[in-house]
């Protein structure tokens, strides 16, 4: 029984030490390849794992990531947006290094709809791929909004319900920077 016991320790131990390699490069031998080379899905294929069906799950009811709070007003509530532009205040000064981020968060995220300079003549209005015009950021009924409004509707979406949220694409400081770049667009 002791001699079985030696010999598969030593059995393992050869067997651990074979596994070790110092190429960097390359991981040695594998042992179970089923749990080493997953098989990675696409996210928007078909699932055979998940009841729905669905390959990306949406997170479960009532969890919020790491390191965000929950966000206080209803979604596409007209007194929740008014109650927004009147208590949230922008927390992120207007330099020049904020402003070039807002710049940059707005081109990847809102020039598609609203054009380079916010214009509402972005490529999607204008190859016909979205039906609805989009606002023009640079007419007065957009700048004369409180920063913590326009910070509402990029958040939860607007009141037409043309324009979505984008709560859960842009950080909530980035989300300030594109309402201070926004302001930009007019001078």
């Amino acid at each position: 029984m002791k001699n079985s016991f030696k010999m598969m320790l030593i059995l393992l131990i050869l067997t651990g030490f074979s596994s070790c390699n110092k190429d960097k490069n390359n991981p040695g031998y594998v042992f179970w390849p089923d749990m080493a080379y997953t098989t990675a899905s696409k996210s928007y294929s078909s699932s055979t794992v998940f009841a729905n069906g669905l390959t990306m799950q949406a997170p479960a009811d009532g969890t919020i990531a790491r390191g965000t709070t929950i966000y206080p007003y209803k979604a596409k509530s007209p007194d929740d947006q008014l109650k927004a532009g009147m208590e949230l205040k922008n927390p992120v000064e207007a330099t020049a290094t904020n402003l070039a981020e807002g710049k940059r968060q707005f081109e990847i995220f809102c020039m598609d709809c609203h054009g380079i300079g916010g214009k509402a003549d972005g490529h999607l209005y204008t190859a016909k791929l979205f039906p609805a015009k989009p606002r023009d950021l640079t007419e007065p009924f957009v700048q004369t909004k409180p920063d913590g409004e326009i910070y509402h509707i990029i958040t939860v979406g607007s009141l037409s319900t043309l324009m979505g949220a984008h709560g859960t694409q842009i950080t909530p400081e980035n989300r300030w920077r594109i309402v201070n770049y926004i302001r930009t667009l007019v001078k």
